[in-house]
């Protein structure tokens, strides 16, 4: 395999690394003390006497501090059905660091409540009378006007907008895609042109002369952006199903969910351990797949987590919980894999570093993210109703998140749900995180510029049947020749210059 130096082109500018979650060092040193303290449920006066001394040592605050201390503790007790006492030196009463109820009732969420009511009987109303309009609809057909030549009936070529709808309901046709490369050949946007034969070349349906403009304005070797992608190049890349809000809401407590999932982890003697020998310095390391993450990350204006190249680990690539959360690179993406599938490779699983985006590799589960997502609303507003099943459920999570957040975190997440429910208060997470894959490929595309490439990582990957790579691969061509991919292109300077 050549060689590729995963470098940027000269005068790269990279923008500010943003987007990525994000976790302070109060949760990287105190968590773990705290969580070998409380493992036997206990909390002694020697052990709250060694947690006293590591947080004045940390310089900790003592109110965020105690807020910590009740998260984790909540986690502990939900997990083991147990309340964890903590014993002075005369084995007084268990602690008192307990989450009190919030209350029940609040003249705020009975006029919010009253108000999704009237907007969903608002919603139904005007639903019901475009119905009816649209059944009292005259449609009146006139082609008196319409000369029609002598030789028979004029064949008029569908414009680019008619095409580029018909390829949004079959990404795969070819006449459509034939029909936008000969328009955008005349228009003399070469590099709309150059994507339309990059689709048709990857569908094996390209003739002669497209796959000799393909090959002419192809990249040798990597892309060399301008300038790395900006929070504006981030909303031309996001699916158009996902919706921007749910990612927010999720982004506000993913670092509490972690910390709590680090903590599970190590009291279930489970969390990965990495060797320190194995992780790679990219500035120095000869491994072509960690040059290329951390190439990626100043691309996507993510930055790079920490690389492990493990060539024991028999998958391709996987996040290992942490604070700061790694990457392990396996033995599937350290050989056998081309540069343009390694570009594809870390643009995706790079995008799932993104704060709205990462809860997805901390809770692969649709049902798991409902409950969160629920608990994240709770905090936002103890009173929103929720069956007596859900609370349950819910409760736990809310008690063990709210504490680790700031107030000004509970304040985003209220302003998250304030509008939430003033876009009618719901979501399907089910489509958003279908949509977040969607996303996380179209980065992967991107980077890679092969249809190709991206194809053959989605193949490796286990979970991928072949009816989901075609689905994905679908999407894919469909963002390939869309205006949002063009002017993503044009946005960064990758697009090719228009003809004169």
């Amino acid at each position: 395999m050549a060689e590729y130096a995963f470098e940027h082109a000269d005068g790269f500018e990279q923008g500010e690394l943003a987007g990525q979650v994000r976790l302070g060092k109060f949760e990287a040193h105190y968590e773990e003390i705290f969580a070998e303290v409380i493992e036997d449920g206990v909390i002694t006066a020697d052990e709250r006497a060694r947690l006293h001394k590591a947080a004045d040592a940390l310089g900790l605050d003592r109110v965020r501090l105690r807020s910590l201390e009740e998260a984790l503790q909540a986690a502990y007790e939900a997990r083991h059905h147990v309340r964890v006492r903590e014993v002075s030196d005369d084995d007084a009463s268990p602690a008192s660091i307990v989450l009190s109820p919030q209350a029940a009732q609040d003249p705020r969420v009975a006029s919010l409540e009253l108000r999704v009511r009237d907007l969903q009987e608002r919603v139904a109303e005007l639903t019901r009378e475009l119905a009816l309009a649209r059944s009292q609809v005259a449609v009146e057909v006139d082609l008196s006007n319409l000369a029609v030549p002598a030789g028979g009936v004029e064949v008029v070529e569908e414009s680019a907008d008619d095409l580029a709808r018909r390829l949004r309901s079959d990404p795969r046709d070819v006449a459509s895609l034939h029909g936008l490369y000969r328009i955008y050949g005349r228009t003399g946007e070469v590099d709309r042109q150059w994507l339309m034969a990059e689709a048709l070349v990857y569908l094996q349906a390209a003739d002669a002369g497209e796959r000799a403009m393909h090959a002419k304005h192809r990249v040798d070797g990597l892309i060399k952006p301008a300038s790395s992608l900006s929070a504006e190049g981030w909303k031309l890349l996001f699916h158009p199903d996902e919706e921007l809000l749910t990612g927010q809401i999720f982004a506000v407590i993913v670092p509490a969910v972690l910390l709590g999932r680090i903590s599970t982890l190590r009291r279930e003697k489970a969390l990965p351990k990495l060797d320190p020998a194995r992780k790679q310095d990219p500035k120095v390391s000869t491994i072509q797949a960690v040059r290329c993450f951390s190439w990626a990350g100043s691309i996507l204006g993510l930055g790079s987590p920490p690389l492990y190249a493990d060539p024991e680990f028999e998958g391709i690539v996987e996040m290992v919980p942490g604070v700061p959360p790694a990457t392990r690179l396996g033995r599937a993406a350290l050989s056998g894999r081309s540069p343009f599938e390694l570009a594809f490779l870390a643009g995706q699983h790079l995008s799932y570093f993104r704060e709205e985006h990462f809860i997805r590799l901390v809770v692969p589960t649709i049902p798991d993210l409902e409950d969160l997502f629920l608990a994240a609303l709770s905090i936002a507003n103890a009173g929103i109703p929720l069956s007596a099943e859900v609370k349950r459920r819910v409760g736990p999570i809310a008690r063990a998140i709210e504490p680790v957040l700031e107030p000004a975190t509970v304040d985003r997440l209220r302003g998250h749900f304030l509008r939430f429910i003033e876009e009618g208060g719901r979501t399907n997470l089910q489509r958003w995180a279908t949509a977040a894959e969607r996303t996380a490929a179209r980065a992967g595309l991107l980077l890679a510029n092969d249809l190709a490439a991206a194809h053959a990582v989605l193949v490796l990957e286990a979970r991928s049947t072949t009816d989901s790579v075609n689905a994905k691969m679908d999407d894919l061509i469909v963002f390939c020749t869309s205006d949002r991919y063009a002017r993503l292109r044009t946005q960064i300077g990758l697009a090719l210059p228009r003809a004169h």
